[in-house]
């Protein structure tokens, strides 16, 4: 479980600079947008020239793809989603067992069966190249370099619900959902 909690800090970390990167990328995107308006800066300071921006909304797009798939694959906890645990929690710990195998088995065989038409598409997408990051990155990078992080997701959430299928079965993990203080029935 220690080597579990450093790759979640990881992720954390890794998260958190993607969050960084988009936030300078989009400071970048307002100070170019606004010194455009001024034509003397950009003839003055060939750095602000806009064209020169055109990547960025780009990059804000793919920066933001990663963020969700990561930090909904590594990084948000169970206790961290919106549930609808109403009903769970007021049924007995046997039928509450039951929802978490149900419930786990069904994500499990949704994500899972989604995997191999998945990755035949990216089969295809190996093809087609983004529209501006060659300018920043080069020639190298397709919109299957962009999207393989969809792949990863499907297969982290595919293995984490059935953890809790399996910790269901065993016969743990049936407990009250509580998400901490705050909450109304307290």
């Amino acid at each position: 479980m220690a080597a579990l909690k450093v790759l979640r800090r990881v992720a954390e970390a890794f998260v958190g600079t993607l969050m960084a990167l988009m936030f300078l990328t989009f400071v970048l995107q307002i100070t170019v947008r606004y010194t455009a308006r001024l034509g003397w800066i950009a003839e003055s300071v060939p750095l602000f020239n806009p064209g020169l921006y055109g990547w960025t909304l780009e990059f804000c797009l793919l920066l933001w793809v990663w963020i969700i798939f990561v930090g909904c694959a590594f990084v948000v906890r169970d206790e961290d989603h919106v549930t609808f645990d109403v009903l769970f929690n007021h049924v007995r710990p046997g039928l509450r067992r039951w929802f978490l195998i149900l419930g786990g088995l069904a994500i499990v065989i949704g994500l899972g069966a989604s995997i191999l038409p998945t990755w035949e598409k990216f089969y295809i997408l190996r093809l087609k190249k983004t529209a501006t990051l060659s300018s920043l990155f080069g020639d190298w990078i397709r919109m299957r370099d962009i999207y393989a992080v969809y792949i990863l997701f499907l297969v982290a959430v595919t293995l984490r619900y059935a953890w809790v299928a399996w910790g269901a079965i065993r016969g743990t993990g049936a407990k009250e959902v509580h998400h901490g203080p705050g909450r109304l029935d307290e």
